[in-house]
C-alpha cells in the first residue's frame, strides 16, 4: 500500500525517538519531584523556570529567555471552619486562591450542582449567606460549569461566602482559583465531598445551619515569568507556530497531570523538532512555559500584551494544558470549521488516532489568543462528555499518575503536527476580525462562564 506522507521520514525519525527514550518521563520526574507544585510565589516556581530554560537551551533552541511580569501574587494561611448552629463541629477545608482574609458566621445555604438554573431558583435565598456548590457539572447541562462561574453567580447573588464541594470520595478537597490576578470579593474555601454531604445532611433535617469562616490568607503583589523559546524558520522565520503550557501548578499537589504532564510534551515536542527538522521547517515553532495560569492565566495574559506586535504573524496556538493524561490525544479547534480538513488529513496522514472537532472555553492558556482572534485549539478528546478532574486540582494529582505511553503518544502527535502547521504553504484560518471574536463571547454557549465574569467585573467597578 502507498504512503503519501511527504513527512514519512521525519515522522519514523522523531517518533522512533520519542518511543525509545525516557526523555519526557525523566523531565517529568525533575518538575514533579525536585520542584513540587510549583506554584506561583515560590522558590520552585523559579527553579522550574530556570530548569525550563537550561533544557530548551540544552535541545538547541534560540533565543532561550524567561520575561518576567508582574501579578497579584497570594499565600495560604490558616484558619478554621466550624458549625456553630445546631452543632459544634469543626471541619478542615482549605482556601482557594485569592481568598481575602476574613470572618463570616452566616446561615448555611445550598444550590446543589451551582447549574445556572439552581442559583435563579435559590434567588434572594443567597443574600448575606454562605453559598455551598458542587464541583461536579449538573447531568443533562451539555457543558462543564467552572468552579470560577459557580463562584462568581454566589457573588452576584449577595453571598457572604462561598463552600466548594469535590465531587470525588477519598481525595480531600479540591483547590482553584477565584479571580483572576486580584483578590477575591468575598471568602472562597473548598471541602471534601464526605464534608460536604454531612453539610447536606445537616440542612437536611435542621431548619438552620450556621457556619463561622474564618481565613488568614495574604494577597500581595509578585513576579512571574514565561519561558520562550524558538526553533527559527528557514524561509519564513517571521511566521510562527506556538505549542504552550503552563508550567505551575497548586501549592496543595505536584500537578503531575495538571499542568506538568502538558509541559513536558512541549519540551519533547522542542527535543525532537530541534534534532530532526532545525534544517528544513519553514516557519519559526514557538515553545512557551506560560506562568501563573492557575490564578487567572495571568502569563498567557501578559505574554499576549507584550507581543501584540507579532500576533498578525501566529499561524495557530496549540495548547498542551494537562494533554499527557488519560485522555485520547486530539485536536479541539476552538470554533475554527475551516481548519478540521486539514487537521484530518493530517491525522490519516500520520496514521494517527487523532479526534477533530470543536469547542471552547475560556479557562487555560490559548484565550488570550482567541481574544485577540489568533487561530487557537487544544490537545484533547473532542468527543467526550463534559466531566470533572479527577484527581485534578488535589493533593492526589501525582506523578505515579502518569503513564509513559500517553506522554509519547502526545509529543509524538504534538511534534509532526506543528510540523505540518509550519511547513504547509496555504494555512486555512487567518485571524478573526474582533467583531467575529466579540459575536463568539456573546453567543456560545462555552463562553457562559466569560459572560458571567464579565458581569461581576462591571459590578465591582467604582
Amino acid at each position: 500500500m502507498s504512503n503519501n506522507n511527504p513527512y514519512l521520514q521525519i515522522d519514523r525519525q522523531m517518533v522512533g525517538d520519542i518511543y525509545t527514550s525516557r526523555e519526557v518521563m525523566d523531565n517529568l520526574t525533575v518538575l514533579c519531584d525536585d520542584f513540587g507544585s510549583r506554584f506561583a510565589g515560590t522558590p520552585e516556581e523559579r527553579k522550574a523556570a530556570e530548569f525550563i530554560a537550561e533544557t530548551f537551551g540544552r535541545y538547541g533552541l534560540n533565543d532561550v529567555r524567561l520575561e518576567s511580569y508582574p501579578y497579584a501574587g497570594w499565600s495560604r494561611g490558616g484558619g478554621t471552619l466550624e458549625v456553630v448552629e445546631p452543632i459544634q463541629k469543626p471541619l478542615h477545608y482549605i482556601s482557594l486562591p485569592y481568598c481575602p482574609a476574613s470572618d463570616v458566621t452566616g446561615k448555611l445555604v445550598s444550590v446543589g450542582y451551582g447549574s445556572p438554573e439552581e442559583y435563579d431558583r435559590l434567588g434572594e435565598n443567597m443574600t448575606g449567606n454562605i453559598v455551598l456548590a458542587g464541583s461536579a457539572s449538573k447531568p443533562g447541562l451539555g457543558r462543564w460549569v467552572h468552579r470560577k462561574e459557580k463562584y462568581e453567580r454566589a457573588v452576584l447573588g449577595g453571598a457572604s461566602a462561598f463552600i466548594f464541594v469535590s465531587e470525588h470520595p477519598g481525595v480531600g478537597p479540591e483547590t482553584g482559583s477565584l479571580q483572576d490576578d486580584c483578590a477575591a470579593p468575598i471568602p472562597g474555601i473548598s471541602v471534601c465531598k464526605e464534608d460536604g454531604e454531612f453539610l447536606q445532611r445537616l440542612m437536611a433535617r435542621n431548619s438552620g445551619v450556621q457556619l463561622r469562616i474564618s481565613t488568614t490568607d495574604i494577597n500581595e503583589p509578585r513576579t512571574s515569568w514565561n519561558i520562550i523559546a524558538d526553533l527559527p524558520g528557514t524561509e519564513i522565520p517571521d511566521e510562527m507556530v506556538v505549542l504552550g503550557c503552563h508550567y505551575d501548578g497548586h501549592d496543595i499537589s505536584q500537578g503531575a497531570v495538571d499542568p506538568a504532564s502538558g509541559m513536558v510534551l512541549v519540551m519533547e515536542a522542542a527535543r525532537v523538532l530541534a534534532q530532526y527538522a532545525a534544517s528544513r521547517i519553514k516557519r519559526t515553532v514557538r515553545f512557551i512555559a506560560f506562568g501563573t495560569e492557575e490564578i487567572g492565566l495571568t502569563g498567557s495574559f501578559r505574554y499576549v500584551d507584550a507581543h501584540v506586535s507579532e500576533l498578525d504573524n501566529v499561524r495557530f496556538v496549540f495548547n498542551l494544558d494537562a494533554a499527557g493524561g488519560s485522555s485520547r490525544k486530539g485536536v479541539v479547534l476552538h470554533r475554527w470549521l475551516e481548519l478540521e480538513p486539514f487537521f484530518h488529513q493530517a491525522a490519516k496522514e500520520m496514521a494517527a488516532e487523532m479526534p477533530v472537532g470543536q469547542n471552547v472555553h475560556p479557562y487555560s492558556d490559548h484565550f488570550p489568543f482567541f481574544l485577540k482572534g489568533v487561530p487557537t485549539a487544544h490537545m484533547g478528546d473532542p468527543e467526550s462528555a463534559p466531566s470533572g478532574r479527577g484527581f485534578g486540582h488535589t493533593a492526589y494529582d501525582t506523578l505515579d499518575k502518569v503513564e509513559l505511553v500517553n506522554l509519547r503518544t502526545g509529543s509524538s502527535i504534538a511534534a509532526r503536527l506543528a510540523l505540518r502547521i509550519a511547513d504547509t504553504q496555504e494555512f486555512p484560518a487567518q485571524r478573526r476580525s474582533i467583531n467575529a471574536v466579540e459575536e463568539l463571547l456573546d453567543t456560545d454557549t462555552g463562553m457562559e462562564g466569560y459572560r458571567v465574569a464579565a458581569a461581576l467585573k462591571k459590578r465591582l467597578q467604582p
